[in-house]
């Protein structure tokens, strides 16, 4: 007979919510300070992907605005490309909040956009040239193009996630 026999308290097995959470996340590897190479790759496509929606978007605007016989067909497939990009950034935002990363507002300077981020407590700042971004959005643009075309071809495929290497 030990000293806890005798103590009620200790025949429940109740548990607190944060334990529960602990213990589940006992086995997690966990990841604490600098991003690795993959979520440095996720920042990039969090901070490229509303830009390539704006640029959607326009384009959009001004095939609606244009006397096209192709009009519709044109229209729609923007608006399935722009489906697949929003739902892309859904998935890596969501993915980002698991991953415990925020990304922040840009400021450029000197032709590089800076966005400042916050990985697992550390903060750092993540910068690419414009030059770079744009020429970035004209290949993921044409992925996704592509795969609205031809949607059984898998090498012209988008990446699902937007974490592929750069």
């Amino acid at each position: 007979m030990t000293k806890l026999d005798g103590n009620e308290r200790w025949k429940s097995k109740m548990l607190l919510t944060e334990h529960q959470e602990q213990y589940q996340n006992r086995h997690n590897k966990t990841l604490t300070g600098r991003a690795t190479n993959e979520e440095l790759t996720m920042i990039r496509d969090v901070i490229m992907f509303p830009h390539m929606l704006t640029m959607s978007d326009k384009s959009l605007q001004e095939v609606r605005r244009t006397p096209n016989l192709y009009k519709r067909l044109f229209e729609q497939a923007v608006q399935l490309i722009m489906n697949k990009i929003s739902k892309d950034l859904f998935a890596l935002r969501r993915e980002l909040k698991n991953r415990n990363i925020k990304v922040f507002d840009d400021e450029t300077a000197d032709g590089i956009i800076y966005h400042r981020y916050v990985c697992r407590g550390y903060e750092d700042k993540f910068g690419i040239v414009r030059e770079t971004l744009r020429s970035e959005i004209s290949v993921r643009l044409a992925q996704y193009a592509s795969s609205v075309f031809h949607p059984e071809s898998e090498g012209n495929k988008p990446p699902s996630k937007g974490h592929d290497a750069p």
